[in-house]
């Protein structure tokens, strides 16, 4: 990936954006690219510190050791001198597992870590002109990420200790047991035997199992798992052994709770329940009918189900001979209407654990898996639900009936819609509603929601949140996209909000 020619007119720029978004196609987002070729600084790297392969560990180290005030302007010049976009992702995501704990909450200052695949997938959805921009983002993102850690007491990941690495044979094995066990030592060294020796998906199902048993951490244990293993898909799985050392040591936090495989948690009970009920599937299991009415019922049932009764309604509509898509449309609308109920970070995280989950579940292989992860995502869903009752005032709003609303006779456009988000996000979705259902093109104000992004997202939830949501529209049955991505605007940023400031400062370190 390389830098567009700075001289292409304006003009023909406004023409590729097209439609309604050319008008947040804003001049800061284009490009100049002259600069003089920089070498890396060899830096010096601490001996307790788990190092990376020949090729990527001079970038990570200079990624580590370059100020926060210059890393945008270190990095451009790298780019300019040859460095790709694949090798500044995958620095990216290194430096954030050597140098950001995963603990006490796998969120917070890890973050860092979280958003990369978001700003990836930001990026390969975006125009030539916009494509640098969220990498950009994240690099400054982690190093307030990495100061933050340092302040806490300054961790980093320890080489493994090869003593205790399983042979291959055993190692899926003692991965399990320690697992099972929550044994953060022995589980640190059986990752690294299995990632020797087992291939990316048998790895990917095991850590989708245990990414979805428990709800500590709001969610983010799943969105890990998917955010992590979806990065290495595109970086390589070369990489895979110390981001999936930072993952297992994330998916064993119990903060401030005795170990769980000891006691009975309230955080484990719904995972209890799912487990108990397995074996009452057959293989035929993901069969059965869409239906969008068994769907919205299921949302119905879903307000108002505890953890552990969300997995027994969620059973017996499979059993009943209801397609899986259904239920996963009910739990895509059930986090699209807490946005509605409740916009903020709980109603956030239902969306982007439940974009996790589903991305799982879509990936997995075996059906046991598959059939676990759905039965989870139901499960969360009330976890959210009580979540935000301690946060507030929790609307009445019900995305059905909004989906219902009728159009007005004068649909608005993309840009009165992202106008209107910064004013008043209630009005803003019921514009969206209108456009969307009176034939407006969702691709438009997906696009324009991205560039928005880029210029006034200061905070990785803006990234995480909208590349979930955006993804996830096209996950659900087309007869209940236009509602979801109408309800999506209660968290995604206006046109009439402050600039991040960072594209200006990217401008300026490419001219």
């Amino acid at each position: 990936m390389h830098f567009q020619n700075s001289s292409t007119p304006r003009r023909r720029f406004l023409r590729t954006c097209g439609g309604a978004t050319a008008v947040l196609a804003l001049k800061e987002l284009e490009i100049v690219a002259h600069l003089p070729s920089v070498s890396a600084a060899e830096a010096s790297l601490k001996q307790d510190a788990v190092q990376f392969h020949d090729d990527i560990e001079p970038l990570v180290r200079l990624l580590e050791d370059t100020p926060r005030s210059k890393v945008v302007e270190t990095f451009a010049q790298k780019i300019r001198s040859g460095t790709t976009y694949r090798e500044v992702l995958t620095a990216l995501l290194l430096a954030g597992v050597r140098n950001v704990q995963p603990r006490p909450s796998v969120g917070f200052k890890f973050h860092a870590v979280l958003v990369v695949n978001s700003a990836h997938l930001a990026s390969l959805a975006s125009s030539d002109q916009d494509r640098w921009l969220p990498i950009f983002w994240a690099l400054d993102y982690f190093k307030s990420s990495q100061q933050r850690d340092v302040e806490e007491g300054n961790w980093t990941m320890a080489p493994v200790d090869e003593s205790s690495v399983p042979p291959p044979h055993r190692a899926r094995k003692a991965f399990q047991q320690a697992m099972d066990r929550w044994d953060v030592d022995a589980a640190d060294a059986a990752v690294a035997g299995l990632v020797r020796s087992a291939g990316a998906n048998d790895v990917f199902e095991l850590m989708a199992h245990y990414g979805c048993r428990d709800f500590r951490s709001i969610g983010h244990k799943a969105i890990f798992v998917a955010n992590g293993f979806r990065t290495l898909n595109c970086i390589g799985w070369r990489y895979a052994e110390p981001v999936l050392r930072s993952l297992t040591y994330a998916l064993l936090n119990h903060h401030g709770e005795p170990n769980p495989s000891q006691s009975d948690l309230a955080a484990d009970s719904a995972c209890r329940v799912t487990e108990s009920i397995m074996g009452e599937f057959d293989q035929s299991w993901n069969g059965g009918s869409v239906d969008a009415t068994a769907a919205l019922d299921h949302l119905g049932r879903l307000r108002d189900a505890s953890p552990e009764e969300a997995v027994r309604e969620t059973a017996a509509m499979i059993q009943s001979g209801i397609h899986p898509q259904s239920i996963s449309d009910a739990l895509f609308l059930s986090a699209g209407e807490m946005l509605m109920q409740q916009p903020g970070i709980i109603a956030l995280h239902s969306s982007t654990t439940t974009n996790a989950m589903q991305y799982a579940y879509r990936t997995a292989k075996n059906r046991k898996t598959r059939l676990r992860l759905l039965l989870q995502n139901a499960a969360f869903i009330p976890h959210f639900r009580q979540s935000m009752q301690s946060r507030g005032k929790v609307a009445e709003t019900r995305i059905d009936e909004f989906r219902n609303a009728a159009a007005g006779d004068d649909p608005a456009s993309v840009q009165t819609i992202f106008e209107s988000v910064s004013r008043n996000r209630g009005e803003a979705s019921r514009e969206a509603l209108n456009y969307l259902n009176a034939g407006g093109q969702a691709e438009d104000m997906i696009h324009a929601a991205r560039q928005l992004v880029f210029l006034k997202g200061n905070d990785s939830h803006d990234y995480k949140f909208s590349s979930a949501v955006l993804e996830d529209f096209y996950a659900l049955s087309p007869e209940f996209r236009n509602s979801y991505l109408a309800a999506s605007t209660f968290l995604l940023p206006g046109s009439g909000d402050r600039d991040n400031g960072l594209v200006d400062r990217i401008r300026g370190a490419l001219a």
